[in-house]
């Protein structure tokens, strides 16, 4: 469900995984509807109801706007599919509970992302602190300086209202990595949020705070504004795990300023399946990731890097490489297949998702209120 630019990065996975075909899909847009039908030789879907109601698809992937998640993903799960939803889970923490419960109701798999908590990066890191070779986790850096509030969007994409900007698009990404790390729930979030563009409106940077219970904090800053590019710091390997080069400074924003008219809608629908651009995506040379991120321990600091992580010890100074990736993504695809096959329960399933929202609720609510707030308060508010 939906074809766009989420669709399109996760499609190398869908197509490179043995367990995995491609039956069927709805998009908003014809040309992508009969794209999709001809290219994956399957039947032509023109509603949501035709494509729920066809017993030849076990599974569905949600890669719609972030308003429809939850009343889609319940009614997939009644309709007996299991369901992989794109992050954010949902908007609101009630409609969280909702495809929560369908699913259960339905004895069908609910799971969240793809995300950078499935990166590789990041489930080596976290095996190697959940061992304790290091000693406990103490502290999390991480930070990420992109370009984001410049790329073509809708404009429910910069809406905070919508699930717009960076709090719910980036924040559930760099919280997913905090929490994979540190293996324990977030306590409280202490924020400052900012909207720095009147040309480009919306959350376009943030900065916070973040507790685990009493023993171990962590930091996460991310800005959208294209000036500083972290990527400098990740050998100028993209987020998506591809090379960048450093001469593209500005192209983003440079793009942006030369659409005229609906330009940017139409740049937008280039990006997804089916658009004027390309229908394929560039495989990575090394694993995504999403900026600096560096994990203390008591007798270690792991910093995590696209191709592995250096780990920097009392006495010494060395380098565990991971192995080299083959399709993007490929971890939730992974996870999917193997929650539905019962070789093993998902690990961002939708409590999971669930829990990442009352987090970026917190980050949202700390701003506006100038206070610590505690994920307890935001799940208490939404009881009552």
């Amino acid at each position: 469900m939906g074809l766009g630019r989420g669709f399109m990065l996760t499609l190398p996975a869908l197509r490179a995984h043995p367990a995995i075909r491609l039956a069927g899909a709805f998009d908003v847009r014809a040309e992508a509807r009969d794209r999709f039908a001809s290219e994956f030789d399957c039947p032509r879907h023109d509603t949501l109801e035709a494509l729920l109601a066809d017993p030849g698809i076990d599974a569905v992937y949600l890669a719609t706007p972030h308003s429809l998640h939850a009343s889609q993903a319940v009614a997939a799960a009644r309709a007996g599919k299991h369901v992989l939803v794109e992050k954010p889970m949902a908007l609101r923490l009630d409609e969280c509970d909702a495809m929560i419960r369908a699913a259960q109701e339905a004895g069908v798999t609910l799971i969240v992302g793809p995300s950078h908590g499935f990166d590789a990066p990041v489930r080596a890191a976290a095996d190697m602190i959940a061992s304790n070779r290091f000693g406990p986790l103490r502290q999390l850096t991480t930070f990420n300086f992109t370009d984001f509030m410049y790329r073509p969007r809708h404009p429910s994409e910069l809406d905070p209202a919508q699930g717009g900007g960076v709090v719910y698009n980036q924040a559930s990404h760099q919280f997913d990595v905090l929490r994979r790390l540190a293996a324990h729930p977030v306590t409280e979030v202490t924020s400052i949020v900012g909207g720095w563009d009147a040309d480009r409106p919306g959350d376009g940077a943030y900065t916070a705070l973040v507790r685990f219970g009493d023993e171990a904090g962590g930091t996460m800053t991310y800005s959208g504004y294209g000036h500083f590019d972290s990527d400098e710091l990740m050998g100028w390997i993209s987020e998506l795990g591809q090379p960048k080069n450093p001469d593209s400074y500005g192209v983003a924003r440079r793009n942006l300023a030369h659409m005229q008219g609906d330009g940017e809608s139409r740049a937008k629908l280039a990006r997804g399946f089916g658009g004027e651009g390309s229908t394929t995506v560039a495989l990575p040379v090394s694993h995504e990731h999403f900026g600096f991120v560096l994990a203390s321990c008591e007798r270690a600091d792991l910093r995590l890097m696209p191709d592995g992580i250096w780990i920097f010890e009392d006495d010494r100074r060395h380098f565990h490489p991971l192995a080299e990736p083959s399709v993007p993504r490929a971890g939730v695809i992974d996870e999917l297949v193997d929650a539905i096959t019962g070789v093993r329960p998902p690990t961002q399933d939708g409590a999971w998702g669930r829990e990442t929202i009352a987090c970026c609720h917190a980050l949202a609510r700390s701003s506006a209120l100038r206070r610590a707030v505690s994920v307890d308060e935001i799940k208490n508010d939404m009881e009552q």
